[in-house]
């Protein structure tokens, strides 16, 4: 049997196959459209699912929608209601929208099926719908390995619910607790990360990462203004200061005047104000999701904890929850955000609707590494680097390892594209630039002439698993880089009293241990553990390394450059590789330096970035 999942029409569109409960291929569509969170209809995902699986449209047996439309649309008419006559322009803007397109959402979705697939098969009677949060609960406890385990799912919002919480056991998986609209701790979150100068569904974890360069001077004041806590974590928040359940701003003058100031605007300057702000309500959001937790592990008795939704992929806040041992296993979905619902909405398809037994894996979990999206074999890979120009090397497995571990081992940046491409957001190993974490000045270049992006970014370690204890406050499995831990102790550098008294991006430049480049300004790094089983190709590079530096980790960061999304074809990588400063591109078994590609073509991939 055969489940195709679909998320589309908000943000960051994607489709999953499932074949007899287990997941074959997912993938998200804007790595096909090269449009970053790209909300149309997945076309080409779907298009990928079906070539994975080697099947046709007509052996799909069901087609499920992430959400439900209707639900969606109620909580939208109800709140303009409420609200009524404050955001009538919003209100204007919005419903000939929804009175055209999603309002029917069922049609167009039969619509697009015939457009992308087969037109001829009744889908009418295949497609379902699942609802937003509990596909977002199903994607983090069906794949996760373990039989029973509360399930807590935190985002901006579905239908209604912005946060709940559940249980599941074997098969079963019920919700208990539900806070709605618009009452949202992601919605917090990005309230802020609008009113730093970010963008709203992409900017969320700049704020995150510039978090550690300020202090949390306004906590107290966010606490006391905008959100009310309970004791078992639940929430309120002040709605005369937000601006986003019927406007077109996420914040309002209300706003602007409790924290100083209009918002800053996107690409000026950012001052200690931005950096105070987002480590406030960084501490803020840890606080709350450490105090949901704890109530859930009283209520439920539970000691195993599944996190999805977008508020999930807030890295540092899973580190508070690991430490603070609130549950004695924590797993995460790697594609915690929208496109995770995809998968969700397969699975409670797979488990609600046809009632089939759940065999929880006996590997690591079922999600394969997230390693579920295209692959290519060599001769496409050469076909590829043939029409682009390239000037390259077909290497040995043991040639291409050596090659790259040296190129690295003498500071060079390499984009590296190995085997399946990742679902979610995370870059773990399949399409990633890595480079030396022992280089003082590897951080600022790959910011600044790799990624063009903000200096004050952070970048990630893949490490050994076997050694992860040694290098990091951490021993347990992190494989999609959804934890943060502290660089051990014996790994890092005495700061001088001068260096002690530096603010804000002052900081920047200062090295911190004995692995610079992945070391943040307050000691921690956002963990990849790699495993052999998993990505041996990866494993056996970065032992290569091992054995020539001691060092047993590299930098880790996406292959692609600011506003595009991660490369997913050999043409997207070698694109990039021309388009940045890169060094060198180990594709497959090939390997291309960029002293010996044709001038020409770094002129004519030379990248022009869209502001995100």
């Amino acid at each position: 049997m055969y489940i195709l999942g679909i998320s589309a029409f908000y943000h960051d569109s994607a489709a999953c196959l499932l074949r007899d409960g287990k997941i074959i291929a997912a993938a998200q569509e804007e790595r096909f459209t090269r449009k970053k969170h790209d909300s149309g209809f997945p076309h080409h995902a779907i298009q990928y699912c079906l070539k994975e699986a080697n099947i046709a449209a007509s052996q799909i047996n069901n087609v499920v929608f992430y959400e439900k439309p209707f639900l969606k649309f109620e909580r939208l008419l109800e709140t303009y209601l409420a609200y009524a006559p404050k955001g009538f322009t919003s209100f204007a803007k919005a419903m000939p929208l929804w009175i055209k397109d999603k309002l029917f959402q069922k049609s167009a979705l039969i619509k697009e099926l015939n457009a992308t697939v087969d037109k001829n098969i009744n889908w009418q009677d295949r497609l379902l719908f699942s609802e937003h949060h509990l596909s977002h609960a199903a994607s983090a406890f069906y794949p996760s390995p373990f039989e029973s385990a509360a399930v807590l799912t935190l985002d901006g919002v579905g239908e209604w619910t912005t946060t709940s919480f559940a249980v599941g056991k074997g098969r079963d998986l019920k919700v208990i607790k539900e806070i709605h609209f618009p009452h949202s701790l992601g919605l917090l979150y990005s309230a802020f990360t609008y009113y730093t100068g970010f963008k709203v569904n992409s900017g969320e974890y700049k704020v995150m990462g510039l978090a550690p360069y300020g202090e949390p001077r306004y906590a107290d004041l966010i606490r006391e203004k905008l959100i009310a806590v309970a004791d078992d974590g639940s929430f309120q928040l002040d709605m005369s200061y937000f601006d986003y359940a019927t406007g077109l701003t996420m914040t309002n003058k209300k706003f602007d005047a409790l924290f100083g100031g209009p918002p800053r605007l996107s690409e000026a300057e950012l001052t200690q104000r931005e950096m105070d702000l987002a480590a406030s309500v960084q501490k803020v959001t840890e606080d709350i999701v450490l105090q949901i937790a704890k109530g859930i592990a009283k209520e439920t008795g539970e000691r195993n904890l599944c996190l999805a939704g977008g508020v999930a992929l807030n890295c540092v806040a899973n580190g508070v929850l690991l430490r603070e041992k609130v549950f004695d296993n924590i797993w995460i979905q790697p594609a915690a955000g929208d496109a995770g619902g995809a998968l969700g909405a397969a699975l409670s398809t797979w488990y609600f609707h046809h009632n089939k037994e759940r065999v929880v894996s006996t590997e690591r979990d079922a999600m394969k590494g997230t390693y579920l999206g295209p692959e290519f074999s060599n001769d496409e890979i050469e076909f590829e680097l043939k029409a682009c120009g390239a000037v390259y090397k077909n290497l040995s497995d043991d040639e291409l390892i050596e090659q790259v571990a040296s190129a690295l081992s003498q500071e060079k940046a390499v984009g590296w594209m190995q085997g399946r491409m990742e679902f979610g957001p995370r870059a773990l190993g399949g399409r990633s630039v890595i480079a030396d974490p022992r280089s003082s000045i590897m951080q600022k270049q790959l910011n600044l002439k790799v990624k063009y992006r903000e200096s004050f970014r952070p970048f990630a370690p893949s490490v050994l698993r076997e050694d992860v204890s040694q290098w990091f406050e951490c021993d347990t499995d992190s494989p999609y880089m959804l934890l943060v831990a502290d660089v051990k102790k014996d790994k890092r550098r005495a700061m001088t009293e001068e260096e002690e008294t530096l603010f804000g991006i002052d900081k920047l430049n200062v090295p911190r241990s004995s692995i610079p480049a992945i070391t943040h300004v307050d000691y921690s790094a956002r963990i990849q553990t790699v495993h052999a089983d998993t990505n041996p190709r990866y494993h056996a590079m970065i032992s290569k390394f091992k054995e020539k530096t001691g060092c047993p980790l590299v930098v880790n960061t996406s292959f692609n450059v600011r506003g595009e999304p991660i490369v997913c074809t050999p043409t997207d990588a070698f694109k990039c590789f021309m388009g940045t400063e890169l060094d060198v591109l180990a594709i497959g078994n090939y390997l291309l330096c960029k002293e010996q590609q044709d001038e020409a073509l770094k002129e004519n991939y030379e990248y022009r970035y869209e502001l995100d």
